[in-house]
């Protein structure tokens, strides 16, 4: 019987659950989450129900929410609901109607979490899920990650019917005379879960009757050898990533090309090293090892460059930050910040030891509002140590500087023109001198 199954369930995989323990349960009137409020009443579990309205089938959905709120008045349970614009969502942020509906209620069920001091979520997600997951993302090209069904606990959701199938609920409600609301969308096979739904599934059934739990089983055993690639994925993170030693470069993580070549799989390792910041080009990444210098790949939120003798990952910039150029400082002293970094003025009266991220100017020698811009083209500076003047472009490529690097500089200039490449060298028009009176200490941090 599935509920003496179920209260097995939490006894053996979520024994951290009490009766005194909130939880959220998320229904849509539909048959898993229905059946879910029935086994978690009848085994004593402390829930309340939160329901959403994506509008999407009109008087349907309003009816849906109806059957909801009576069922949570049924068994006396708290009942919280909400009504998304899920279309709108969905064409504003450039996403499936899908995942419109999956970002909206996640985003809500926290905050009914929080507002309410719930510990847990539930989601009625099965072994029919799980398995269509697995299809899905086999169809679609995927790791092991994608492989390995959906996960019975992420963060605060719990899916507590994930051991068992639609069948075993189905039956569960018909032998109980639970009602439900269908989903008229769930016949269509426009989606391509529905027709796996339909269609691949059955007939996998009817090759093989036991094949839902073969491939339960089988997701099971990926799930242990992503587990063991996790921990093997920190060593490699730690063998073969490290952080590049440079101010204008102190968000990159660098990769020594030379030696992950000495692997005898670059390319899973570079998966390893990669996956998670958004790359799904692989080819691509694989062929950033013998690139001329200078390529680049980008994912939604970072750029991986080849640069020489390395790869060499950036957080990527967001277009605002792109857009501005310059800004201007009227103070001789104080502390400055945006998104060029943090830049301190400070008056001293006697010269101290300076590092890399420090200069010390004659005060005399500026001409206020100091600006701060980003170098151009045909800028030049005249470096300290040296003699003569020289050209910014000529400056980084004899300093090696990456192409991020050179994005991410910045000028401290006057009306006369560069006072100090930041965090690299300082123009020695500026210098301090044996007879400078007032000296201006300025230190620079991103």
């Amino acid at each position: 019987m599935l509920l003496n199954a179920f209260q097995s369930h939490l006894q053996q995989h979520v024994p951290f659950l009490s009766k005194t323990t909130k939880l959220l349960a998320t229904v849509s009137g539909g048959l898993d989450s229905t059946v879910l409020v029935h086994l978690c009443v009848a085994s004593g579990l402390d829930i309340g129900i939160a329901h959403c309205n994506f509008n999407l089938r009109g008087e349907e959905s309003d009816a849906d929410a109806q059957f909801v709120k009576e069922l949570a008045a049924q068994f006396q349970l708290p009942f919280y609901s909400t009504s998304f614009h899920t279309s709108a969502y969905a064409k504003k942020h450039t996403i499936s109607t899908q995942m419109a509906a999956r970002d909206l209620r996640y985003a809500w069920f926290q905050e009914l979490v929080t507002a309410e001091e719930y510990e847990y979520i539930l989601t009625a997600h099965h072994a029919n899920d799980s398995v269509e997951t697995f299809l899905i993302n086999a169809t679609r090209g995927s790791g092991i990650e994608g492989l390995s069904g959906i996960p019975a606990i992420s963060g605060n959701v719990l899916r507590l019917l994930l051991p068992f199938s639609r069948k075993q609920i189905h039956q569960y409600a018909i032998q109980n005379n639970i009602s439900w609301r269908e989903d008229s969308s769930n016949a269509s096979d426009a989606y391509v879960r529905n027709a796996i739904r339909h269609h691949v599934v059955p007939a996998l059934e009817e090759i093989r009757p036991d094949a839902l739990a073969r491939i339960n089983d089988t997701m099971d055993y990926l799930q242990q050898s992503a587990d063991l690639l996790d921990t093997y994925a920190k060593e490699l993170k730690q063998r073969y990533l490290y952080p590049l030693n440079s101010v204008t470069e102190s968000r990159a993580i660098c990769l020594d090309i030379s030696k992950l070549k000495q692997h005898p799989n670059p390319k899973a390792v570079l998966y390893v090293l990669y996956k998670d910041y958004g790359f799904t080009a692989w080819d691509d990444v694989y062929q950033l090892l013998n690139a001329q210098s200078g390529k680049q790949l980008f994912s939604e939120t970072h750029r991986l460059l080849k640069d020489r003798t390395t790869l060499q990952l950036y957080p990527f910039r967001k277009e605002q930050e792109k857009k501005t150029t310059s800004f201007e400082i009227t103070e001789a002293a104080g502390v400055f910040q945006d998104t060029y970094g943090k830049l301190t003025l400070q008056t001293i009266k006697t010269p101290t030891p300076t590092t890399s991220h420090e200069i010390m100017v004659d005060t005399q020698a500026l001409h206020f509002p100091l600006t701060i811009r980003r170098w151009e083209e045909g800028d030049y500076f005249y470096p300290t140590g040296m003699k003569g003047k020289k050209k910014l472009s000529k400056f980084f490529k004899d300093e090696k500087l990456s192409l991020v690097a050179k994005e991410n500089t910045w000028l401290l200039c006057d009306q006369k023109g560069i006072i100090w490449i930041l965090g690299h060298r300082a123009d020695r028009r500026y210098s301090v001198q044996e007879n400078t009176q007032e000296l201006l200490k300025i230190t620079y941090s991103i």
